[in-house]
């Protein structure tokens, strides 16, 4: 997509930080950080979001963030870890290409990743649960 800048970034037309790369994705490190080693996994394939991703791609990206975010750890010594992947502007989706966080996290680093919860009633949950399995055909 020739106005995407991650396109732009695995296309090599804007430079990148380059973690790791191969045929499908590229890893870098994020340029406007939350934290120090905070990464986006790119895939190269040019997808808005969860909604349009194939299944199968996006499991081998969450595959690969659960090898990369071990190294990450022992790398720079966090205990911690916000994996995000935000779909669409009112979820906080700034590039529309489908792409994963991994934010490493620190004692009072001042990150802050939480929503307002909800108290709903068990009657309440059994109706959404019930909208949600009538709906879902895997």
């Amino acid at each position: 997509m020739s106005d995407c800048i991650f396109c732009k970034i695995i296309s090599g037309e804007i430079p990148s930080a380059t973690v790791y790369e191969n045929d499908e994705c590229k890893v870098i490190l994020d340029r406007f950080p939350s934290n120090k080693g905070h990464v986006l996994i790119l895939p190269k394939e040019h997808v808005a979001n969860i909604f349009e991703i194939d299944p199968a791609l996006a499991g081998r990206l969450f595959t690969l963030a659960a090898k990369i975010a071990p190294v990450m750890k022992d790398t720079f010594r966090f205990e911690n870890m916000n994996v995000l992947q935000n779909n669409g502007p009112v979820a906080g989706q700034t590039v529309s290409h489908f792409h994963i966080h991994l934010i490493p996290r620190y004692e009072n680093d001042g990150v802050n990743v939480s929503w307002k919860q909800l108290d709903l009633t068990d009657s309440e949950i059994e109706e959404i649960r019930k909208s949600l399995t009538d709906n879902l055909n895997l």
